[in-house]
């Protein structure tokens, strides 16, 4: 709040900063409020990361401020405690390899479950796959939240992968960040599945 005096009222908990920019407060039915994007980056730092990711969805699906900007304008105010958390938590479920790259970092993983390298962006009954074992009868799909955030984009990948379970393939979703990040635990999926064959 941009006031230096203390404000003690029973029930109501009031976070206080060294100071706010202009840039960062609007006002909502003649309140002055601080804008979605400086609201969360200041419950980063007070939120545990479950709550403060259910902040994040609620505050896109009021149609505040949508992850992806959120991300961006983190940018802009580097160096402010919260920013960081904040930054973790959006860069988990937006972060977005380059196909080629994707394929240079999944290769190996799959080799270290003992399965035959993949085919790439191969078309199996009408639908682009990321990657196909067909030895395997396995799809393997991986998805950033920038691509698959809206209600079609989610309903052509629910609708892709119900034609695929629905022909006896296994269809299997693992995140960009779990491949770059979180290769093991990847592979013990790979794995598990491969043994199930």
């Amino acid at each position: 709040m941009r006031r230096r005096c203390g404000v003690h009222r029973k029930g109501l908990q009031v976070r206080r900063r060294p100071s706010l920019d202009a840039r960062c407060s609007t006002k909502w039915r003649g309140i002055p409020v601080t804008h979605p994007v400086q609201t969360l980056i200041d419950l980063a730092t007070e939120l545990k990361p479950l709550r403060l990711e259910r902040a994040v969805n609620e505050s896109d699906k009021l149609d505040l401020v949508d992850p992806e900007t959120l991300r961006r304008e983190l940018d802009g105010h580097r160096g402010e405690p919260g920013v960081k958390k904040l930054a973790t938590l959006l860069d988990r479920h937006t972060f977005r390899l380059s196909d080629s790259d994707l394929e240079v970092l999944f290769r190996p993983l799959a080799l270290a479950a003992h399965l035959p390298v993949p085919l790439t962006k191969h078309r199996v009954l009408g639908y682009e796959t990321d990657f196909f074992f067909p030895d395997h009868d396995l799809v393997v799909e991986t998805d950033g939240l920038r691509y698959h955030r809206t209600p079609s984009q989610q309903a052509r990948a629910a609708k892709r992968d119900q034609v695929h379970t629905a022909s006896g393939l296994r269809v299997l979703r693992f995140t960009h960040w779990q491949i770059a990040h979180a290769p093991d635990e990847v592979t013990g999926v790979l794995r598990k599945i491969r043994a199930l064959a």
